[in-house]
């Protein structure tokens, strides 16, 4: 009788390219932990003896005859969920996010808007806003809590001769364009009744306080949530210029298109507006936070360790080749080299596109690039959804070709489909988190071993 032979032992390169695989699961999940709303809100948010901080802001809460509260986007309810915690359930208002939270705020009408399209429930959400900020006086105090998302979840049309489905398209045909996020937003501002400073020339002559997750480049915050509550800074004059540049005017619907054809667009409040006179604004969490949590992660697992977030809206391509060339480069005279990067990439997304998104796209592009190398790259987005997909994300190395064409699967065709998710689905290469009721924009870690 023979005695059966022990398994063949794992490769150490394959076992190594697992275990930097998890260690960048490891700096992705710390980032996420670090960006946590009820973490920023203890500390940028307190309620004592009748006063409320927000940032470095305190508002007498005796002062004012009403208080309001309108939380929309894609941490709509968390953010509400972390105020009511610090000040307890004494404000009312209205909460528009994607999903139902597990237990409603008392006090609160909640709305189900849609993303990243909005839905019916997006054009209620914006109706009901309007309508409560209509109703304020000087007397009144109305804190925003604001999260990325909030663009589609909460909406109304400038005109009412544009419909939901009008909406949808001209949403999709910005999506789709490959238009960095500011110039997408610049557009939707001037075609709202709530974005680009509206909400609070509704809201006037109230106080009013803006609470921001940020998920827009820095420097750029009046693109959060197409920047409902501040002055803006983009012009119609610059909407012309978008939709001239990407081509835009054949893909929107035919009322929109004549608003673009007759030069009809309303330009919105601007920073000497008087509407802002009482308006504050503190960003509790942005993109740095997971750049900066990331960093500290990879420096305690012994890496080299730099930043460049210069990539941020590049095309995918054009991002990681950077991104590659930058880590190559760090990787000359050390043991090991990490490179962090913030923001958001672009992808111009074909007609029949498959399921995946952004991060995806980007980490399937550089498996190509790095096969057969000791490179690890990360590419996932904060809230949890990369997308038309069920995952955050991807992280690949240098051994995903091969596993991947040991299961019969296609990278090329797989990139060219924009169709990455399927595939990292099968070789077990998906981040997946699930929606994180946050949003912070993406983050890319690229190690080199």
């Amino acid at each position: 009788m023979s005695e059966s032979l022990p398994p063949p032992s794992t490769p150490p390169a394959e076992v190594l390219a697992r275990e930097m695989r998890d260690r960048a699961r490891d700096m992705f999940e710390h980032a996420l932990s670090e960006c946590s709303i009820p973490r920023a809100f203890s500390k940028q948010v307190l309620y004592d003896r009748g006063e409320l901080s927000l940032g470095n802001d305190v508002y007498a809460m005796g002062a004012f005859s009403r208080t309001l509260v309108v939380s929309i986007g894609k941490a709509g309810h968390t953010m509400a969920e972390a105020l009511a915690n610090t000040v307890g359930n004494r404000f009312t208002g209205i909460i528009a996010c994607p999903n139902a939270p597990p237990a409603q705020l008392f006090g609160f009408r909640y709305f189900l808007g849609g993303h990243p399209l909005p839905n019916e429930e997006s054009l209620c959400a914006g109706d009901a806003i309007l309508r409560l900020l209509g109703a304020s006086s000087p007397q009144t105090l109305v804190i925003y809590l604001i999260s990325g998302g909030a663009s589609a979840i909460a909406e109304k049309p400038i005109s009412a001769g544009l419909s939901l489905a009008d909406v949808v398209q001209t949403y999709k045909a910005l999506v789709l364009s490959g238009a960095p996020i500011a110039e997408i937003n610049a557009i939707r501002k001037h075609l709202s009744a709530m974005k680009g400073g509206r909400l609070a020339q509704v809201a006037a002559p109230s106080y009013q306080a803006s609470v921001l997750v940020s998920d827009v480049p820095q420097g750029a915050l009046d693109a959060l949530a197409s920047g409902p509550t501040m002055p803006d800074t983009t012009t119609v004059a610059d909407c012309y210029a978008i939709v001239k540049r990407y081509k835009l005017l054949k893909e929107f619907p035919a009322s929109v298109r004549a608003l673009f054809e007759r030069e009809q667009l309303e330009e919105t409040p601007k920073q000497n507006d008087p509407v802002f006179e009482h308006s504050r604004y503190t960003t509790v969490l942005s993109n740095a936070t997971a750049v900066n949590a990331a960093v500290e992660r990879a420096v305690l697992s012994g890496f080299a360790v730099e930043v460049d977030n210069s990539c941020d809206d590049w095309d995918y391509e054009r991002a990681a080749d950077h991104l590659l060339g930058r880590l190559r480069e760090l990787r000359r005279g050390v043991s090991r080299a990490c490179l962090i990067s913030g923001g958001e990439v672009t992808v111009k997304v074909g007609a029949k596109a498959g399921t995946g998104g952004r991060n995806q796209q980007f980490a399937l592009y550089c498996a190509q690039k790095i096969a057969g190398e000791n490179i690890t790259v990360l590419s996932a987005g904060t809230d949890g959804i990369d997308g038309n997909s069920n995952a955050a994300g991807a992280v690949v190395d240098g051994t995903t070709v091969e596993r991947a064409q040991m299961r019969g699967l296609d990278i090329a065709a797989a990139l060219m489909q924009f169709n990455a998710y399927p595939l990292f689905d099968v070789i077990g290469d998906s981040i997946m988190t699930g929606p994180t009721g946050n949003n912070v924009r993406d983050l890319r870690i690229l190690m080199a071993y």
